[in-house]
């Protein structure tokens, strides 16, 4: 058999079609990712990864390879994980994007605790901290589309977009007469080099035409466009769930009308085969619980504006 290291080595280049990263994932210099495969293939006499300009390509024998050692590796991860959890039952380490987290997740920890007084929460914000890198995390909160593939993926909610800013901005101007070009606009990146398209799919929407939406500032957080709102900077587009502590204190008010689906959802994200963990299934119940609480108080709000 070959040896362990080689093939962890391997598995973690293919999966990641970078030498550079494999070896900062497994704390190793590159050269030694690089050697370690090449005597992985010097071994099996077969090319296993070829070596592109930008990139590695799995060769026919290496995607072979890669799915067996995937699944083994998996399969001893979780063991080793669940022979750890025996004496950690009530630990719960959840990875939840940054905006998410301290808007949504935060306000409602002594909820959490008051339905779950033994249940320990570790909390992480970074983005690079997920379930297929990651042994260290039990489940994730993910904002997209459902798309983790081999992930069990669970729709927690849709976002709900609306255009606010600071009630100083607007003072006594009736919102008919708002003139959005007189106004800088705050929008979230999707990319270094990439917005979301949230302020062009509101404006379809509000049937507002003639906005230029090229200007304005760019945060690379949500929380950062929020925050930046409130101080009377502009006008940003924001899921209402995220701003609800805002509009309740008047610190943020809807310039218009007009309450957009999102392209994009809140999910709860686990290992296949791991939601059924306890301190995650008692997570998940209490996810759905307080959704379903926000919802229900949000209609009868609804309901006591008409």
């Amino acid at each position: 058999m070959p040896a362990l290291n080689a093939l962890r080595a391997f598995e973690v280049a293919g999966h990641t079609g970078s030498f550079t990263r494999a070896a900062e994932m497994l704390h190793v210099t590159q050269s030694a990712v690089s050697r370690q495969v090449r005597q992985l293939e010097t071994q099996l006499g077969e090319p296993l990864l070829l070596r592109r300009h930008h990139h590695l390509e799995l060769s026919a024998t290496g995607r072979l390879l890669l799915q067996a050692l995937k699944m083994s590796f998996d399969r001893i991860e979780l063991t080793v994980r669940s022979i750890q959890e025996r004496t950690h039952l009530t630990r719960l380490r959840v990875n939840a994007p940054p905006t998410f987290a301290s808007r949504w997740l935060m306000p409602r920890l002594q909820s959490l605790r008051a339905a779950a007084p033994d249940l320990e929460i570790s909390l992480t914000t970074q983005r690079k901290d997920d379930l297929v890198e990651s042994g260290a995390l039990d489940c994730a909160i993910r904002f997209g589309n459902g798309e983790w593939e081999g992930l069990d993926n669970q729709l927690l909610m849709n976002e709900r977009h609306i255009a606010v800013c600071s009630p100083s901005l607007i003072g006594e101007e009736d919102s008919a007469d708002i003139d959005l070009n007189s106004f800088t606009l705050l929008h979230v990146l999707a990319a270094s080099d990439q917005r979301y398209l949230t302020w062009q799919h509101w404006l379809k929407a509000a049937n507002i035409d003639d906005v230029d939406t090229h200007g304005g500032y760019e945060f690379d957080l949500l929380d950062h466009a929020i925050r930046a709102a409130v101080d009377g900077i502009g006008v940003t587009i924001a899921d209402r769930h995220m701003i609800a502590h805002e509009l309740r204190q008047g610190t943020l008010v809807p310039i218009v009308d007009v309450e957009v689906d999102g392209h994009q959802s809140y999910w709860l994200v686990t290992r296949t085969g791991h939601d059924d963990a306890p301190q995650v299934a008692l997570f998940r119940e209490w996810l759905r619980a307080e959704i379903e609480m926000q919802a229900g108080g949000r209609g009868a709000r609804r309901g006591a504006r008409r």
